[in-house]
């Protein structure tokens, strides 16, 4: 009550405050009533100022809250966007591009703006509010795509410049005939061309699938650059609010405008979007990028590939070829891999000088940061090394740091690499282990690994390796015939192999736990002292074959013909492994070895090389050879994988099937079900 009385009297006269509310009082008679001439007392001016002022004060308070109200978002950019009211329908067909009218629907008040303000382009001056007149149709158009949510089949084609448009749409287009993802392509930036101009220049006709947005704002001619990189940022905003796609794509090489690419990347650096930057001349170095869906474009800059060559002694000349090879390649499609050398503890003079000048990453790769990607491991020990110590050695010197993200090509000394091999890796790794066929079908279960060369010869070296021949899908009656094409080996490779991250981890526990198993066991059982795998190939490799046998896993390789243009393997300077030079057998096979045929590389184009246009064949559709070499159909491949699986366990694991007792549960990137004796 007290406040109200000192409000009450700021507004109140000295005259009336004198009543002490007398006025207000209940009327008890009739003749106490108020004469009927009574007039109001005449407030002094310095009351009606006073008064005047405060409304003042408060107007301005009021105005300074309206137009400083908080943004309640990461960006004052983010905000809603700011369409004109139109009526769409959305598509009738789930690939085919909304009507026209939908897409880019006619806006004579607009188009006249825009075609009167982009006659001075000298007087780039304007940084009023931003509109998108002819994005909003088209994104409300595109709700059968169920863009509002995260994990979608949509992927976005982006461009500023029109020569960077004309690089993007061929591209799109064919990405959008293979019907494996919804493709967009959204205009951004000055350009004042009408879609309809843009679509009959660059030959895009009914058969070219693609969803096309609008995304310039209004008055784009004359807008400050500032104002038009903010658009890309706020046009890509509400594209993502109705799309969210799992891909961007745009062209990074120079022909792009500067603003178009700050505008992405402040973009990308909020909402967290994978964006693929392609290099010049991208549809001939990576036009595969096309067969592509969402879900593997997604993992585009999230896959990492180490790279671990094993040097042996006396191989300096294969050495040097094989980093001279990897130099040479192009690695526009990832990053610059890391490599690890592992040294014997002699190293030959013309190899320590030749890595002293080696440089990592090559000169003509840019590396901003000037960091160097090269790791050398040098062995302490001169003793000769027991064939788990070489095993035990080779593991440790690779871990990944996301098991599901990161992989390691091995590399032995004699192999070299073709230029397209990055590209063929990593196109085979995105289809075949994050597409979304290859988590419907799970095919990252069996997957151990990729090789990139082709054998010629059995694990044993004693006979000649045929692989299995690829029957064509839709041959039901046979008369196509076989052909050599990419197969299933259950049998591992050395040479140049990629191992997937997981399958990494669980050979390298498998390794382990047999160790330490076979330290408690009174007599070693056939099943790991029996050593099916010639010496030509390092140790390890017989315990990845174990593994491979056990699970059921399987490599996949390219095939004679894509081999030619991947890698291959020499034999003319072929030195064994260090833990067998000393072996009896060592010098015979040598010389079998290098008097061996080699495959030689060619220098035709990646998708050239590949069967089926460059369409990858699912991995259900490929030829099976279990691994002594025969082609095995895949229920005889599982059945003999729980056979050597319950031997392995009984005689290695210590684990009883009939009672139970000791059986561990199966875990991803872990052998420890396989051991019931070693904690």
């Amino acid at each position: 009550m007290r406040g109200w009385r000192k409000m009450r009297s700021f507004f109140m006269s000295d005259e009336e405050l004198g009543k002490k509310d007398d006025d207000h009082k209940p009327v008890k008679s009739v003749g106490q009533r108020r004469p009927s001439s009574w007039q109001p007392a005449r407030v002094p001016p310095r009351r009606s100022l006073k008064r005047l002022g405060l409304v003042f004060v408060v107007a301005v308070l009021v105005y300074l809250f309206v137009h400083n109200i908080p943004i309640l978002g990461p960006d004052d950019r983010m905000r809603r966007p700011i369409y004109t009211s139109s009526q769409s329908s959305p598509p009738s067909r789930p690939y085919a591009p909304p009507p026209r009218d939908a897409m880019h629907p006619p806006d004579p008040v607009a188009q006249a703006q825009t075609h009167a303000v982009s006659v001075n382009t000298a007087g780039r001056t304007f940084n009023g509010p931003i509109k998108f007149d002819s994005l909003g149709p088209s994104l409300q158009a595109i709700a059968n795509t169920r863009g509002t949510q995260a994990n979608n089949r949509n992927v976005l084609f982006a461009a500023a410049s029109l020569k960077s448009a004309a690089t993007l749409l061929p591209m799109a287009c064919q990405m959008a005939a293979g019907l494996k993802s919804y493709v967009h392509f959204a205009l951004l930036g000055r350009s004042s061309i009408d879609m309809e101009q843009l679509w009959e220049i660059n030959g895009i006709d009914k058969s070219c699938v693609i969803l096309f947005h609008d995304a310039r704002p209004d008055y784009a001619g004359i807008s400050l650059d500032a104002r038009l990189e903010k658009s890309v940022f706020r046009g890509f905003h509400h594209i993502n609010a109705y799309m969210h796609p799992q891909a961007i794509i745009i062209d990074g090489s120079n022909d792009e405008e500067a603003l178009f690419i700050r505008g992405v990347r402040q973009h990308v650096n909020v909402a967290k979007t994978t964006v693929i930057e392609l290099p010049r001349l991208a549809s001939k170095s990576l036009g595969w990028i096309t067969k592509l869906d969402s879900a593997a474009l997604r993992m585009w800059n999230k896959v990492n590939i180490d790279i671990l060559i094993q040097a042996t002694p006396k191989s300096t000349g294969s050495l040097i070829r094989l980093l001279r090879s990897l130099g040479a390649a192009d690695y526009t499609a990832s990053t610059i891999p890391h490599i690890t050398i592992e040294l014997p503890h002699h190293i030959d003079t013309a190899t320590k000088q030749f890595l002293d000048s080696f440089k990592w990453p090559p000169l003509h790769i840019p590396n901003p940061t000037n960091e160097r990607y090269l790791s050398l491991r040098h062995r302490v020990s001169q003793r000769k090394l027991t064939e788990e110590e070489a095993s035990a050695r080779f593991l440790e010197s690779f871990w990944p740091t996301q098991p599901q993200q990161s992989h390691v090509l091995v590399l032995s000394p004699h192999a070299q690499v073709a230029p397209q091999f990055f590209n063929y890796l990593k196109y085979l790794l995105l289809e075949y282990h994050y597409s979304a066929t290859s988590e419907f079908h799970d095919w990252s279960h069996h997957l151990f690994g990729i090789s990139l060369e082709q054998p010629l010869v059995t694990l044993d070296g004693k006979k000649p390796f045929s692989p299995p021949l690829f029957k064509h899908p839709d041959d039901v009656n046979g008369e196509i015939g076989g052909e050599s094409s990419p197969f299933l080996w259950q049998a591992p490779t050395s040479d140049a192999v990629l191992f997937i991250g997981e399958k990494w981890m669980e050979l390298f526990d498998f390794v382990s736990r047999t160790i330490q198993a076979k330290e408690k066991l009174d007599v070693v059982p056939a099943v790991i002292s029996e050593k099916v795998i010639s010496k030509q190939h390092p140790s390890w490799l017989e315990h990845a074959l174990r593994l491979a046998r056990v699970r059921g896993y399987w490599f996949l390789y390219p095939g004679k013909e894509v081999a030619e243009h991947v890698a291959t393997v020499h034999g003319e300077l072929y030195n064994p492994p260090e833990e067998y030079v000393a072996d009896k057998e060592s010098r015979r096979i040598t010389q079998r070895v290098r008097l061996a045929p080699e495959t030689q590389l060619s220098s035709r184009s990646l998708l050239d090389a590949l069967p089926n246009n460059g369409v990858l064949w699912p991995l259900t559709a490929l030829p099976i050879a279990a691994w002594g070499g025969a082609e095995i159909d895949p229920p005889d491949l599982r059945m003999d994988a729980n056979d050597f699986e319950l031997a392995f366990k009984k005689s290695v694991g210590g684990c009883d099937a009939e009672s139970g007792k000791g059986l561990k549960t199966y875990e991803a990137a872990s052998a420890q079900d396989l051991f019931c004796n070693v904690p």
